[in-house]
């Protein structure tokens, strides 16, 4: 009876998990309309994961890839592109790294409480760049009295190590305080030293860097019905890349550093008034600034230096329940700036600012214990395109159930909308070592989609669930890099963005989840995608039709829990102009994590057991960068005291 009432308590503490991100409102996960997984924090530390590309990594249907040229990953989705979907800490956007895609390998996570997804066009709720979905990093707020945390672990490339060990990371939190002011203070550093298939060669394949992020929160709750904040981070990186060019008659050596500094300043507050309405206000100031060097037989030949300012501020009133309907108002207010130039001269054609003002509506209409109703429109006036307007609308119902039975049907339709980055529009994008330029176009058009989501989610004997989302989404003038029309002058293609496509992707995301017994869960995902450029009827490049992931946690004794992750991605179109394909592939990882007592766990992993590595020699091979690693490490936690 014990071990029944155990299982039925972590399935149903899963499904009564509060997200925020479907309605910008406080809702669980079972009663959101919107489609959304989240990635918790016992997940995070149970997979010892340490930023946030890691915590993606097992999430049903999401895809990572490599950022072209650099050693970060972004993320996609329902074979929508990186740049069309929105990462967002808190509620408010971070800046993204190349354009508008977001390196989720630059934020750590020692502050992270969970991370919420929400699949399917979300620009009704946040604007351009949803066109694809939304992730949201939800970081820890501070419990009354003091606690603190640490972790130290180091890995191995085993005979691809360049250095020893390959990659070492500790981090340190400290959080405490009374009823009206607490404060928090957490450091995290990830040391990685690079693997090459032959690291005693020139050439590394994986790039030697040092990540570093270090943070403090404010709060302050003068009552209950209020709550302020300021939170300020800053986040270094030290990036070495080893390459070689072919100047024929020989291979030249060639070395590349960037150093990047994020620093972030966020504030906000709530306050819920008498009458029931309940306001908040929330923004952010972040400046991401990069410096890079190159190096081609040791000697200087390139230096690049970017800066890019974001600031956006936004206020949110909820207003209490009136006739079984909730209404929300708000308003956004969002400004970016680049400045970039290499070897002193400008990159930027024009001036490199956008503005965009924006108001949003949304009313949740409750109209009975089965039927829910979720209507959305935000109009955006922005600076250099004017005023667009996003709808969405999404259904949710509970069907009848018997005794063991439970489920939820959801249907969702929202418009989506991208304006071009500063980089697409104004920026020179210079890779002549590698052969080619990349040209800013300032006369793009926007992006736009229709997003359609039909799905549903059931549960039996909260032992298990089972869910199925069917989705299509039309692009409309997509951007991409135009690669059949490009100029080359002194033996350098020059390139350029342009609206060139019109695209579709449908498909369906399944997943499950079984609560074996008290000891034992599995957890499975399958996400099978069509993609289509109807410009020219041929297949979307680098969108694989088919992302598996399984997963199993099992309590081998009360101390001691295995958790075993498995991932598969079939083959991909690797370029428009070309049939080559990029192979499938899978990996397998695991971690033993054990309890010494009350406070400490220690851990042992090994992540890509086996060993599947790209063919580096195949420049149509996007499979997994690193081989094999093997990691040992401690936690430490304290919680919490009066």
């Amino acid at each position: 009876m014990l071990a029944t009432t155990a299982v039925h308590a972590q399935v149903a503490e899963a499904l009564n998990t509060i997200v925020v991100t479907g309605t910008r409102s406080e809702k669980t996960l079972d009663e959101t309309p919107v489609p959304t997984e989240v990635v918790d924090q016992r997940e995070i530390q149970r997979t010892q994961a340490r930023t946030l590309k890691d915590a993606l990594e097992n999430v049903p249907g999401l895809q990572l890839t490599e950022i072209h040229g650099k050693s970060g990953f972004a993320v996609s989705m329902q074979g929508m592109t990186s740049d069309q979907v929105l990462v967002l800490i808190d509620g408010l956007p971070i800046s993204a790294s190349t354009g508008s895609s977001v390196d989720v390998s630059q934020y750590l996570l020692t502050e992270v409480d969970r991370i919420e997804v929400v699949k399917g066009a979300s620009s009704a709720q946040y604007g351009s760049s949803a066109m694809g979905g939304v992730i949201n990093v939800i970081t820890r707020r501070i419990a009354p009295g003091w606690s603190a945390a640490g972790t130290a672990d180091a890995g191995t490339y085993g005979a691809q190590n360049v250095g020893s060990p390959g990659a070492a990371h500790g981090n340190l939190r400290v959080s405490g305080g009374g009823e009206k002011w607490r404060a928090s203070v957490a450091a995290d550093v990830l040391d990685n030293k690079g693997f090459g298939v032959d690291p005693d060669a020139w050439t590394h394949q994986g790039d030697a860097i040092r990540r570093e992020q270090y943070s403090g929160r404010l709060e302050w709750l003068p009552t209950p019905a209020g709550h302020f904040w300021v939170d300020a981070s800053r986040y270094l990186e030290t990036d070495t890349q080893q390459y070689e060019y072919f100047a024929p008659p020989s291979f030249v050596p060639q070395r590349k550093t960037e150093d990047i500094t994020r620093d972030r300043f966020t504030y906000g507050g709530q306050w819920r008034f008498g009458n029931g309405v309940k306001a908040r206000l929330a923004g952010v100031t972040e400046d991401y600034d990069s410096r890079s060097q190159e190096y081609s037989n040791a000697v200087p030949t390139a230096t690049r230096a970017a800066a890019l300012r974001t600031e956006h501020v936004s206020l949110q009133f909820d207003m209490p329940a009136w006739q079984r309907q909730l209404w929300q108002f708000g308003a956004d207010v969002h400004r970016e700036r680049l400045r970039q130039t290499a070897n002193g001269v400008s990159e930027v054609a024009g001036n490199a600012e956008r503005t965009a003002n924006e108001l949003f509506v949304q009313n949740d209409i409750l109209f009975n214990d089965t039927w829910e109703m979720v209507l959305g429109l935000r109009a955006q006036d922005d600076s250099d395109f004017g005023t667009h307007y996003a709808p969405k609308i999404g259904l949710r119902a509970n069907l009848p159930t018997g005794a063991a039975w439970k489920s939820v049907l959801r249907a969702n339709f929202g418009q989506g909308y991208r304006v071009p980055n500063l980089k697409e529009r104004h920026y020179l994008f210079d890779h002549s070592a590698l052969g080619y330029v990349v040209l800013g176009n300032p006369n793009l058009k926007p992006e736009s989609s229709n997003s359609f989501q039909f799905g549903g989610t059931a549960t039996w004997n909260e032992r298990l669930t089972l869910n199925a989302n069917l989705f299509y989404n039309r692009v409309r003038d997509l951007i991409q890099t135009d690669m059949d029309n490009f100029t080359v002058v002194n033996g350098i293609a020059r390139y350029t963005y342009r609206n060139v496509a019109q695209a579709r992707t449908q498909g369906l995301e399944t997943g499950a989840r079984w609560q074996a017994s008290s000891a034992l869960a599995f957890n499975a995902g399958y996400t099978y995608t069509d993609s289509q450029d109807l410009d020219t009827g041929t297949e979307l490049t680098r969108r694989p039709r088919s992302i598996a992931r399984l997963g199993l946690d099992w309590q081998l004794q009360p101390a001691t829990e295995l958790s075993v992750r498995a991932r598969y991605q079939s083959s991909e179109l690797a370029a428009s102009t070309s049939p080559a394909r990029s192979p499938g592939w899978a990996t397998l990882d695991f971690v033993l994590n054990q309890k010494i007592g009350r406070d400490v766990t220690a851990f042992l992993g090994v992540k890509n057991l086996t060993n599947r590595q790209r063919d580096f020699s195949n420049a149509s091979d996007f499979g997994p960068v690193a081989g094999r690693f093997l990691y040992v490490g401690a936690r430490i936690s304290l919680d919490a005291a009066p």
